[in-house]
């Protein structure tokens, strides 16, 4: 009865099954590690966010570069202010509105981006603050760079002289003389007449779009491996069905078969009646 899986084509049914199925096992379950380090790291962030309330600021220096585990770390730098720029697209307490970004020329060199608050309303030069005048020491949040698209931020282009989308080494190397560090600031009380702005997540550390993606893809790959497993059965099945409808003799008969042969001259014979071959048509005069 199951002979036939001892046929070439039942081989190669049975080893695509063979290795279809642990390959959809093992995409499932690297989905769902995925999506359950993101868990991990909103966890780890959420908790780094509530000690960074408390611990002491630490020099840039000891925290740089930043990373998943140093984002969100409270740190303090020393310099003078230079550049300030708007950043505009952003929201605060359900309010749109802009932050306040001004470069901090570290001793080491380097510029620090600063937010120094937020401002509702349109972005205008004219409304947001001087910074401090000569040396100036700064302590906030260090936050990693942004990337347009992470958090809410803006992608779009086309944007007025002294403002930029995003807060990054990459969109500002074109609009300031100096280097930067690949970093930014967040103070952790804003200068006069802003609010200060609170510090973010590190991206790719929050439950978003990204990790909810993994969790469905998980979804995806374990009912590929029970779909396979599926039409195997079904296959299975009617190759049964079909090898004991052949050893009892019930096959299919073929059309032709079924309709007789043709006549040899090609005209069409007409089928018998009642009364057998011989029998004349009840239309026909008798003479």
């Amino acid at each position: 009865m199951y002979r036939f899986l001892l046929t070439p084509r039942w081989w190669g049914i049975n080893v695509f099954v063979l290795l279809a199925i642990p390959f959809c096992l093992f995409m499932g379950s690297w989905q769902l590690s995925r999506f359950e380090a993101r868990v991990d790291d909103h966890r780890s962030a959420k908790e780094q966010a509530e000690t960074a309330r408390t611990e002491s600021a630490r020099p840039l220096a000891d925290l740089l570069p930043v990373d998943k585990a140093t984002s969100g770390r409270r740190t303090t730098a020393t310099g003078q202010y230079g550049k300030q720029l708007l950043v505009p697209d952003r929201r605060l307490d359900g309010r749109d509105g802009y932050y306040v970004l001004t470069l901090l020329r570290t001793d080491g060199g380097k510029a620090l981006p600063v937010v120094r608050g937020w401002l509702p309303g349109d972005a205008a030069a004219g409304r947001a603050p001087a910074p401090p005048a000569g040396r100036v020491t700064v302590t906030g949040v260090l936050q990693a760079s942004e990337t347009p698209g992470d958090n809410g931020v803006s992608a779009r282009g086309g944007l007025p002289a002294g403002q930029v989308a995003a807060i990054s080494a990459a969109s500002l190397v074109n609009v300031v003389p100096y280097d930067l560090y690949d970093a930014w600031v967040t103070l952790d009380t804003a200068d006069p007449g802003m609010t200060a702005v609170p510090a973010t997540a590190a991206a790719g550390t929050g439950l978003d779009l990204k990790a909810f993606q993994n969790l469905g893809y998980t979804g995806e790959w374990f009912v590929f491996a029970g779909f396979v497993v599926f039409m195997w059965f079904r296959l299975l099945r009617r190759e049964v069905e079909f090898a004991r409808d052949a050893a009892l003799g019930i096959l299919p008969e073929e059309p032709a078969a079924a309709a007789g042969p043709a006549p040899a001259d090609g005209s069409a014979t007409a089928p018998a009646g009642p009364g057998g071959a011989d029998q004349e048509d009840a239309s026909t005069p008798v003479r």
